[in-house]
């Protein structure tokens, strides 16, 4: 075991988790005692080190959050029901009122109880993700959306996670379960941001969805924290017959930033629509892995992520789809596109098709370019600066998918600040970002 899992479980045990998730808590602790720690020949981490969390452990949990937890901080102003959480901790002052079916843990009643201890820890696999089982030790507070059978969300639920930084570096559990009964309908909104100040602390995030027959959800993961935040999430997903899971996520890059994506077809005619943005610079990283598991036939995959790295940033892409044996008619995509912006940047991309079944369409494909001289040349003689002209070109590699964004405030949130991150404010980046 190493040093940092010796430190993590001594975490665990100075919590005043709820005895209710004692069994989760437990199971947790002994899945992640016994989990060997990533190295270099891992293949899941190959590309990954672990090294800043190592050399920077949290050592602390945060206090009470208090009222002024937003203070520099601009969330996404959309019409939604908004939790606020800073370092892990409940902000009441600024989260509204929850509807019926969205609940705190430790709120919840005793139907709300016996919902969470069943589905809690039950889609992901905490013995192939070991940091979902550090999730599962770390099990204190966390919401639940559950929407019952027939019923639809009235408005969106925007999860705001806030990161501070303390006078030693802290850890912080998010955890959200969401169970969608028979054609039911959800929209949540995941938003991790920073203010500008350097962080210390450890990010652990875990996200389930149940997605129940002819039930679908539109799902946001926005990673926007600054960069020496220390982050590892995860969303896993179930879906039944006929279920639908719309999911869009994006992240800027940190000193360590992993995320999975775990996607599970279990019922006939399942759909999953995934897209991704991932943005590292300077000396950042960011790492998707994403997993998507076809065991029944007549489910559909359409998955789309685009990467642009800069300066001497780093990113890493492992895209798999599985195709089980009785899987057949499955129809299934899988594109991975990649801009370099710099000659010291870095990708390393793997998407993989693993098929047993003979009768199905599937398709998968990766490529990294740099950005095109002669599409530069010709911005170039039209009056337009060098610099304008790449960050026009590297924005239009990313504008077809935010332009996919249902929601309109996520777009109208995210459109000024990739603006200013590729163009510095330039007028024309501007045009183009809203034309």
């Amino acid at each position: 075991m190493s040093d940092f899992q010796r430190l993590a479980l001594d975490l665990a045990a100075r919590q005043a988790g709820p005895e209710w998730l004692g069994a989760l808590r437990q199971s947790g602790a002994q899945k992640w005692s016994s989990s060997a720690w990533p190295t270099r020949k891992t293949e899941d981490w190959k590309y990954t080190p672990l090294t800043p969390l190592q050399s920077e452990p949290p050592v602390a949990w945060a206090g009470q959050a208090s009222g002024d937890c937003l203070d520099g901080i601009e969330p996404i102003d959309v019409d939604a029901t908004r939790l606020v959480f800073v370092n892990g901790r409940f902000c009441p002052e600024q989260s509204d009122a929850l509807p019926a079916g969205v609940v705190r843990f430790a709120d919840a009643d005793a139907s709300q109880k016996a919902i969470i201890t069943a589905r809690l820890g039950s889609v992901v696999d905490a013995g192939r993700h070991m940091f979902a089982a550090l999730s599962n030790a770390w099990a204190e507070d966390g919401i639940l959306l559950h929407v019952g059978r027939g019923q639809r969300l009235a408005r969106p639920v925007y999860v705001l996670h806030v990161s501070t930084p303390g006078s030693e570096p802290l850890a912080a559990a998010q955890r959200i379960l969401v169970v969608l009964e028979d054609n039911a309908e959800a929209e949540l909104i995941e938003h991790y941001v920073s203010g500008d100040a350097r962080q210390n602390g450890f990010v652990n995030s875990l996200t389930e969805v149940v997605v129940g027959p002819n039930a679908q959800i539109q799902h946001y993961r926005i990673n926007l924290e600054q960069e020496d935040l220390l982050h590892v999430g995860g969303v896993h997903v179930n879906l039944e017959r006929a279920a639908r899971f719309h999911g869009f996520t994006l992240a800027q890059g940190s000193r360590l930033k992993r995320i999975d994506y775990q996607v599970n077809h279990q019922g006939e005619g399942a759909h999953l629509e995934l897209h991704g943005v991932y943005l590292p610079r300077n000396r950042q990283m960011v790492d998707y892995h994403t997993t998507v598991e076809h065991r029944v036939p007549h489910c559909t995959t359409n998955e789309i992520f685009r990467g642009i790295i800069g300066d001497s940033a780093k990113a890493v892409f492992n895209g798999r789809i599985h195709i089980h044996p009785h899987a057949q008619k499955t129809l299934a995509e899988l594109s991975n596109r990649n801009l370099l912006t710099s000659p010291t940047a870095e990708i390393n991309t793997k998407p993989e098709l693993e098929i047993y079944a003979d009768d199905v369409r599937c398709a998968h494909g990766a490529t990294i370019a740099q950005l095109n001289e002669t599409s530069l040349f010709y911005l170039q003689s039209r009056g337009v600066s060098r610099a304008e002209a790449i960050s026009m070109l590297s924005f239009g590699f990313i504008n077809e998918l935010i332009d996919q964004i249902p929601e309109q405030a996520i777009q109208a949130y995210l459109r000024p600040r990739l603006t200013s991150l590729f163009g510095q404010g330039s007028e024309l980046l501007g045009q183009l970002a809203y034309d």
